[in-house]
């Protein structure tokens, strides 16, 4: 199999080729300027594996939730790379490339519940389980909330991890999952990576389950992007 992937929805812009069982990765934290630095980095990884885009088997990407630009950014570079080469495309949530992250780290954890920083004093958050092949498999619809309203409770007695940076900038999520399940743990640094989404995306094109280039759409959750202000009464 060789597959792309890439993931720019937050401060990292991650890349990643997987040619049969081989992953080559371009990943930093760069804040901004992704739209400037993705195409390059693309460009390295298939000069250094000697490969062609049209030779791939499909191109996946971090469809959100995320950043609004970022998201955009994702889908619409997929997309564009996708229509010139032929080839389909997988969206992967990036959520669930946290929770198959978290899972790497572990090998026991079998519950993981991903809060990722959504701005706005809110996070973006659902919960993940590990399936017979080590996959993270959603468990909960994808929300976003305020920490508070984040409503998951730790089934007894399986291994539970907290993944994600919302646990990082909010305590009060990191003060009730911090001891949570049996042997809980939290992983407060994650991001989502091209290299989890690689992975996920591989099952994916295993499976069958690619979508032509026009499907390459951003999910954003939050349907309140752009609030107008409220008119004075």
């Amino acid at each position: 199999m060789k597959l792309l992937a890439l993931e720019v929805s937050t401060e990292a812009c991650s890349v990643a080729l997987l040619v049969g069982q081989q992953l080559r990765v371009r990943h930093e934290e760069i804040g901004r300027g992704h739209a400037e630095r993705v195409l390059p980095l693309i460009d390295e990884l298939l000069r250094d594996a000697a490969l062609e885009l049209g030779r791939l088997d499909a191109i996946a990407f971090g469809r959100g939730p995320g950043g609004f630009t970022g998201v955009r950014l994702g889908a619409s570079v997929a997309q564009g790379l996708a229509f010139g080469a032929g080839l389909p495309v997988v969206p992967v949530s990036t959520l669930r490339a946290v929770a198959q992250s978290a899972l790497e780290l572990d090998p026991g954890a079998e519950v993981i519940l991903v809060c990722n920083d959504a701005r706005m004093q809110e996070v973006y958050w659902a919960a993940f389980e590990r399936d017979r092949d080590g996959l993270a498999q959603p468990s909960s619809a994808e929300r976003v909330g305020p920490p508070v309203a984040v409503d998951f409770e730790v089934p007894p007695g399986r291994r539970f991890v907290g993944a994600g940076r919302g646990f990082a900038i909010h305590p009060v999520l990191a003060e009730r999952y911090g001891a949570a399940g049996e042997g809980g743990s939290l992983q407060t640094a994650l991001l989502p990576q091209a290299t989890a989404i690689a992975r996920l995306a591989a099952a994916e094109v295993l499976a069958g389950r690619v979508r032509p280039a026009r499907e390459a759409l951003p999910i954003y959750v939050r349907d309140d992007v752009v609030r107008p202000p409220s008119p004075r009464r």
